[in-house]
């Protein structure tokens, strides 16, 4: 990438409450946005979800939700940083979702230019389709990020790939068993009942992750090339590869070129 700077402005995520939805790289998502946002910025998620690695320096806090009002409260001071938290949660290694509501309501009274969400769980899977209840945007949602991973494409769908394999099938048209293709991944990024799914008025940016070789970029870019034939709804997808170091690997847009990073 040219700069940190061009991430965040890509996935319009420099101001407002940002959600990514979806599966196959979410955290990896936020966390790259996070720490490329030159200012002061929010990280948390409406579902349970595991607290960033102490690799993202910034302030990290757990209790209550009186407890965590007054902790984020007292941090108003601060005009830059990475203020992560969430609610306590039995599982170990996991913080518990706060209330949409809740979160909304701090960004604007806490004074964040960023909040970034966590708003489904797709339990270490490539791709997903959301059950009824998902996923939990925020009422107030600025911008939508919906994510899959490249490494689904070529792969037999099973639920070793998919969460919520019978909405996968349904939507993408992909039986499981059948080789999982661009066009099936395309419906998931296009359709208003998986990737789409109450979307409203926000802000779209799709994330294909995980185009770590030759063949995932093809089949990546064949993929984007079709959903942004299916919809209005946005007019790129940026494939990236998003490791230790976040990579764009390229930018494809409504007239299907590109815009290639390497």
């Amino acid at each position: 990438m040219n700069s940190t700077a061009e991430l965040v402005e890509l996935l319009a995520a420099r101001r407002g409450i940002v959600c990514a939805a979806g599966a196959g790289g979410k955290k990896s998502v936020l966390r790259a946005i996070a720490a490329a946002h030159p200012g002061r910025v929010a990280m948390t998620g409406t579902v349970p979800f595991a607290p960033p690695p102490e690799t993202l320096e910034g302030h990290r806090y757990t209790g209550s939700l009186e407890a965590l009002e007054q902790q984020l409260a007292a941090t108003a001071g601060l005009e830059t940083g990475i203020f992560m938290y969430g609610m306590p949660e039995e599982k170990k290694g996991r913080w518990g979702g706060v209330p949409a509501g809740s979160i909304v309501d701090w960004h604007r009274r806490f004074g964040f230019e960023a909040t970034l969400v966590k708003a489904d769980g797709a339990r270490m899977r490539w791709i997903k389709a959301p059950a009824d209840t998902e996923p939990v945007l925020t009422p107030r949602c600025d911008t939508l990020i919906p994510v899959l991973s490249a490494r689904a494409l070529g792969e037999p769908l099973a639920e070793r790939i998919a969460h919520r394999l019978p909405q996968v099938e349904q939507v993408s048209g992909c039986r499981p068993g059948e080789i999982f293709q661009p066009v099936h991944a395309a419906r998931l990024l296009a359709s208003p009942n998986a990737l789409l799914k109450s979307a409203g008025d926000a802000r779209v940016r799709p994330v294909i992750n995980m185009v770590d070789d030759e063949t995932r970029t093809a089949l990546a870019a064949e993929a984007a090339r079709l959903a942004l034939a299916m919809t209005e709804r946005f007019d790129q997808i940026l494939l990236m590869r998003l490791k230790t170091t976040p990579e764009l690997v390229a930018v494809i847009d409504r007239a299907g070129s590109g815009q290639w990073t390497k």
